[in-house]
């Protein structure tokens, strides 16, 4: 019998407030399945960002899909937006400066040839930068070359100074991963380590047409800046206590997860590796957020 009196409240206060006792088992049973819910969808936030630890939230409701389904569980981006405020697991942008640019030069500057240009291909064009880390007595310095069609890092290097010879290596590299052999335009911006004459002269022996930013605007180079962004932010590299050579280390595996895993809204959802072994116009799935912003150039 006194098994019975825990029923036998539950089956007042439902009466009290108008539900059935079944109601209330059924709403017990929802939480239950819920809180199973949140658990595998972190979990899989968590694996997920192992090898992207900063990926945004868009991007990881894109890969969870196909995770989640074998779970039979549907995800909502809204929800996936909430859930990770809730556990405090939503990226927060950071702010930068410093600058990696001279161009108060003597060299040569070439003309912008990409103003108007529509890329449909892979290796069409190769957008350059350099972008900085902090390590714990010094700075790091990082080059890369990108596809702009594919978003794929061609081509790095990490370096100590802010010499060409760190450009070079990395323009050494993306020629040793070439696939195609047809035209190729490098744009960059005026700094003096793409104006050198050693820089110069290779791009031009791989026949390689050469393009700039004009009038120091920086949205002419947006997406190498925005490559250099996507790397320090979400593959946690503004600053390494590692040491130079771990650091350096730690660059090359996260730009290979980069181009192996990392979807791209602008490349259909494609990895960079995916996209740039396609051509054709790609469809774009990013949806634009802020009022006179460019995101032709700089959604990725």
């Amino acid at each position: 019998m006194k098994q019975d009196f825990p029923q036998l409240g539950i089956a007042v206060l439902c009466r009290l407030f108008g539900k059935t006792r079944h109601a209330y088992y059924d709403s017990l049973w929802r939480k239950e399945d819920c809180l199973v819910k949140e658990d595998v969808i972190l979990q899989e936030v968590a694996s997920i960002r192992k090898e992207l630890p900063r990926l945004g939230t868009r991007k990881l409701h894109y890969m969870l899909q196909n995770k989640l389904s074998s779970h039979q569980i549907q995800l909502g981006r809204d929800y996936l937006f909430d859930l990770l405020a809730e556990h405090k697991l939503l990226v927060r942008q950071r702010k930068r400066r410093i600058t990696t640019t001279d161009s108060r030069h003597w060299m040569k500057k070439y003309t912008n040839l990409i103003k108007e240009l529509v890329i449909i291909r892979p290796e069409q064009v190769w957008v350059s930068d350099i972008t900085y880390v902090r390590l714990v007595n010094q700075w790091g310095y990082l080059s890369l070359i990108t596809d702009a069609y594919s978003r794929r890092i061609m081509g790095f290097s990490f370096r100590q100074d802010l010499s060409a010879e760190g450009c070079l290596d990395a323009l050494k590299m993306a020629l040793d991963n070439r696939l195609y052999d047809q035209p190729l335009i490098h744009h960059s911006d005026r700094g003096s380590q793409y104006c050198s004459h050693k820089y110069v002269d290779l791009l031009l022996q791989n026949n390689i047409a050469i393009s700039m930013t004009e009038n120091g605007d920086p949205y002419e180079n947006a997406l190498a800046e925005r490559i250099n962004g996507i790397i320090k932010s979400e593959f946690n590299l503004y600053s390494s206590v590692l040491g130079f050579e771990n650091t350096k280390a730690l660059i090359a595996k996260s730009i290979k997860n980069y181009n192996e895993l990392r979807p791209h809204a602008s490349c259909d959802y494609l990895t960079p590796e995916q996209a740039h072994l396609t051509s054709g116009s790609l469809n774009k799935r990013w949806k634009n957020y802020k009022r006179n912003f460019n995101p032709q150039v700089l959604s990725v």
